[in-house]
C-alpha cells in the first residue's frame, strides 16, 4: 500500500470519527486499532496496548493536573474573583475602564491558572453583567474576556505547553518561561487597542461616574487579596526559573500554594476542594486518553510508511526554514477553525516535528509559535472553545453573530503578536536562555 493510501486512511478514520460525534479520544483510540489491524496484523494489538500504557505512564506530564488544580481551587473557592474586585478598584477613569479591568484582570488570573476555561468563566462571571448593565457594546465587552482568556495558554502556569513541551521534546522549563514575554506582550496589544476604540467612538463603553474612593479603600483590597496572590506565581515560576525545582515539583508547590492562599482568606472549603479536585481529574483524564491515543497513532504513521513518504514530497518542494514555518503555521491556524487544540497538536506533531529537525529549526521559538496559533484558535469561529465558553455565560439574547464579531479584532491583534514573533524570535527565546 502507498504511504499516500495509507496517510489517507489513518486521518479518515480519525476525521470521520470525529465528525460522527464520537470523542476525541475515542475518535484516536478506534482508529488505532483499525491501523493496528491494517497495518501490523492482529498480533500487533499486543504492541498498541502497551504502547498506551508507556505513553500514559510519562511522569513528564505530572504538571498537567497539578496546574489545573492550581487554577480550579482558587476558582472554586472564590479566591479569583476578590482579585479581580480588587483589580477593578485600580482603575479609574479611561476610556474603555471595564474592558480594561477584564485584561489586566485576567492576565494576573493566567499567571494563577492553567486553563483557559477557567479564565474566560471568571472574568464572563464577574465582569460581563456590569458592563453589560453599563451600557458596553458587545464588541467591547465580550472579546477583551475571550482574548484574555487565551493567554493561560501562554503565561505560565500553562497545562499546554507542558503538553507541548512533552510530546516535542523541548524542555519543559524553558517553553514555561518563553510565553512570559509573548503573554504580557498580548496584554500590551490588548489594552492599546481599546484605549484606541474607546477613545475614536465612546459609545462603545459609555464613561460612567466611578465611585470615589480614599487612597487606602483604594490600595488595600489590592495588597490584601492581589499582592499575596503574586506569591504563588513566584513559587511556580521562580522555582523554575532559578533551576530550584523542576516543572512537576514546581506545579506541586504551587498547588500547595493556591491551596494555602485559599485557605487563609478562610474561603477553602470540603466541598469547594472536592468539585475543584473532581473537574481536575475530569480534564485530566480526557487529556490522558487523548495523549495514549494520539501517540499510537504517530507511531502507526511512521510503520505504515506515511510519514516519511510525506516529508519525502514537502522536501521536493525546497521551502526555506521560515516557509516551513509559514506552512506549520497555516495549517493550524485552518485546523483551529474546527478542531480543538489538543486535537489539532496530536494531529499535527507526528508530522511538523521531523519536518522542523531536517530544517534545523529552533524548537523553543517554534513552540512559542505554535502556542500562539493555538490561542488564536481559541477564539477563531465557527468552533472556538472561548466562543462557546462565552456563550454559556452571555445573556440569552446575545447571539453567536455578536460573539463571533467580538472574537474578530482580537484575532487580528493575536496575528500581529504572531507575526511580531517571527520576525524578532528573541521575544520568545530570549527569557529562557537565563534559567539556571
Amino acid at each position: 500500500m502507498g504511504w499516500a493510501a495509507s496517510l489517507v486512511i489513518m486521518l479518515g478514520l480519525v476525521i470521520g470519527a470525529m465528525a460522527m460525534g464520537l470523542p476525541v479520544a475515542f475518535a484516536f483510540l478506534g482508529a488505532n486499532l483499525a491501523g493496528t489491524v491494517i497495518f501490523s496484523g492482529g498480533a500487533g494489538l499486543n504492541l498498541a496496548a502497551a504502547q498506551i500504557m508507556e505513553a500514559t505512564a510519562n511522569f513528564t506530564f505530572a504538571p498537567i493536573p497539578l496546574f489545573l488544580l492550581m487554577g480550579e481551587i482558587l476558582f472554586h473557592s472564590g479566591v479569583a474573583f476578590k482579585a479581580i474586585g480588587a483589580v477593578d478598584r485600580l482603575i479609574a477613569r479611561v476610556p474603555g475602564r471595564l474592558s480594561i479591568v477584564a485584561i489586566v484582570g485576567g492576565t494576573m488570573f493566567s499567571s494563577l491558572s492553567g486553563s483557559t476555561i477557567a479564565n474566560t468563566a471568571v472574568l464572563g462571571s464577574v465582569l460581563l453583567p456590569e458592563m453589560t448593565r453599563r451600557g458596553y457594546k458587545p464588541v467591547i465587552a465580550m472579546g477583551p474576556i475571550m482574548a484574555v482568556g487565551g493567554i493561560a495558554m501562554l503565561i505560565p502556569p500553562s497545562a499546554l505547553s507542558v503538553l507541548l513541551g512533552s510530546l516535542a521534546n523541548i524542555p519543559v522549563s524553558q517553553l514555561l518561561i518563553a510565553g512570559i514575554i509573548p503573554g504580557i506582550m498580548m496584554s500590551i496589544l490588548f489594552v492599546g487597542y481599546i484605549l484606541w476604540r474607546c477613545t475614536r467612538d465612546p459609545d462603545l463603553a459609555p464613561v460612567y461616574e466611578v465611585q470615589d474612593f480614599t487612597l487606602r479603600e483604594r490600595w488595600m483590597p489590592f495588597f490584601i487579596y492581589v499582592a499575596p496572590l503574586f506569591s504563588i506565581f513566584i513559587v511556580v515560576v521562580g522555582s523554575i526559573f532559578f533551576g530550584i525545582a523542576s516543572p512537576s515539583e514546581a506545579a506541586a508547590l504551587g498547588c500547595v500554594a493556591s491551596t494555602v492562599a485559599a485557605a487563609c482568606y478562610r474561603s477553602l472549603t470540603w466541598a469547594s476542594f472536592m468539585k475543584s479536585v473532581r473537574e481536575t481529574a475530569k480534564v485530566t483524564t480526557i487529556i490522558m486518553l487523548i495523549i495514549a491515543g494520539s501517540l499510537t497513532f504517530s507511531q502507526i504513521l511512521a510503520i505504515s510508511g506515511a510519514t516519511d513518504g510525506l516529508l519525502q514530497q514537502i522536501q521536493a518542494l525546497a521551502l526555506s526554514p521560515l516557509g516551513a514555518v509559514l506552512v506549520m503555521l497555516a495549517v493550524l491556524l485552518f485546523l483551529g477553525a474546527f478542531m480543538d487544540q489538543v486535537s489539532m497538536l496530536l494531529l499535527t506533531l507526528p508530522f511538523f516535528l521531523p519536518l522542523a529537525a531536517i530544517q534545523g529549526i529552533d524548537m523553543l521559538w517554534l513552540g512559542v509559535l505554535f502556542l500562539i496559533a493555538m490561542e488564536i484558535s481559541l477564539l477563531t469561529p465557527p468552533f472556538g472553545l472561548l466562543l462557546y465558553v462565552m456563550r454559556g455565560v452571555a445573556s440569552k439574547d446575545i447571539s453567536m453573530r455578536s460573539i463571533y464579531a467580538s472574537a474578530l479584532p482580537f484575532i487580528a491583534m493575536e496575528l500581529v503578536a504572531l507575526v511580531l514573533l517571527i520576525a524578532f524570535p528573541a521575544l520568545s527565546t530570549w527569557l529562557p536562555r537565563w534559567i539556571e
